[in-house]
């Protein structure tokens, strides 16, 4: 089986390399990616990628259709990733996060790809109602990022047929540590203020809800549908990835870390705006549908593994939200430098 995943230079990309190798031993792996967050290694020796067959580097906005040669499934993980990215950037993140996958979807179609694999997200379902959503539910994207899956999601759908099959897996909010670690995810930011500062200060009240689903489980998911047949959801799926015990107030994640890690402080702003960005998420379809790849990582696992790869990297940084493990901070630094232009793409002479 070949496979070939964009983005795979990012947080997600080294933990799914390594599942899959381990998953499927005669597996090709081809990695494109423009290796923006190439050097944002964590808790590693190595460069990740020793694990790929085929590393190129390459602007998804000018994909090489060559690549598509021979490939059985594309796992299209390249995306502007977060709200805050988004925001700075928005008219990347409609290039990147959607024009750009369903241009590279119709050029796999041509090429005889089986199967396409669409990271997407649950912020797509936006506010928050009183009922958990479903696939079912009407979305209500509040910010560029989240608008940019419905409409890839919405145009995805028209090419999927018996001979393409195309898997939406509308992830939960990403944790876990990885070996390219994010602190901008709200609890993998959490325990690193527990480990750095042995305090939380959480800006809103406390009260949105989120559904979570550790890195690793996300990989298991991935790997589901890159072999799942259209009798196991018909030829074009969109469904939610993760477990119905995640879904949790940010606060109530936050006390679990301060009961995890002893000596955590704890804050609110109990006065903070209300976030729109708050939803509950069914997750009974995917329990049906792939019973052997449902989540393993629970809150409590994930904290102390988080907490664990933290301070086997001597982790102490108090002002790491202005560090290069936040994604946003490097894109900035690389603007300020003059090594990305305002669209982002390299202009390195």
């Amino acid at each position: 089986m070949r496979v070939l995943i964009t983005g795979n230079m990012g947080y997600i990309g080294p933990v799914l390399v390594r599942h899959l190798r381990n998953v499927f031993p005669q597996i090709e792996i081809i990695g494109y990616d423009i290796g923006y967050f190439a050097d944002c290694l964590t808790g590693t020796g190595y460069f990740p990628e020793v694990l790929v067959d085929r590393q190129v580097f390459g602007d998804v906005r000018k994909f090489p259709a060559q690549l598509l040669d021979g490939v059985d499934t594309v796992i299209n993980l390249a995306a502007i990733s977060n709200d805050p990215m988004g925001k700075k950037f928005e008219e990347v993140t409609m290039d990147v996060n959607y024009r750009a996958c369903v241009e590279i979807a119709t050029m796999a179609k041509s090429a005889g790809v089986r199967s396409f694999v669409f990271a997407s997200s649950c912020s797509m379902y936006g506010a928050a109602d009183d009922y958990p959503k479903t696939e079912e539910s009407a979305f209500s994207p509040l910010t560029a990022y989240a608008k940019s899956k419905v409409y890839a999601e919405r145009d995805l759908r028209q090419l999927a047929d018996s001979s393409f099959v195309i898997t939406s897996l509308r992830f939960s909010t990403a944790c876990g540590f990885s070996q390219r670690l994010r602190l901008d995810l709200v609890l993998n930011d959490f325990v690193a203020g527990a480990v750095a500062d042995q305090k939380l200060e959480i800006l809103s009240d406390g009260t949105p809800w989120r559904a979570m689903v550790h890195v690793k489980d996300m990989s298991r998911a991935i790997e589901w549908a890159t072999v799942r047949e259209t009798s196991c959801g018909g030829d074009f799926l969109a469904v939610n990835i993760g477990s119905n015990s995640w879904n949790f107030q940010i606060k109530t994640m936050a006390e679990a870390v301060t009961e995890i890690i002893p000596g955590v402080s704890l804050s609110l702003n109990k006065n903070a705006p209300a976030d729109k960005r708050s939803y509950k998420v069914n997750f009974d379809l995917f329990s049906r549908l792939a019973p052997n790849h449902q989540p393993i990582y629970d809150l409590p696992m994930t904290v102390r593994e988080l907490e664990a790869g933290l301070r086997t990297m001597k982790f102490s940084d108090r002002n790491f939200r202005n560090s290069d493990l936040i994604r946003l901070r490097v894109l900035n630094r690389l603007q300020e430098e003059s090594l990305l232009n305002d669209s982002l793409a390299w202009q390195i002479i």
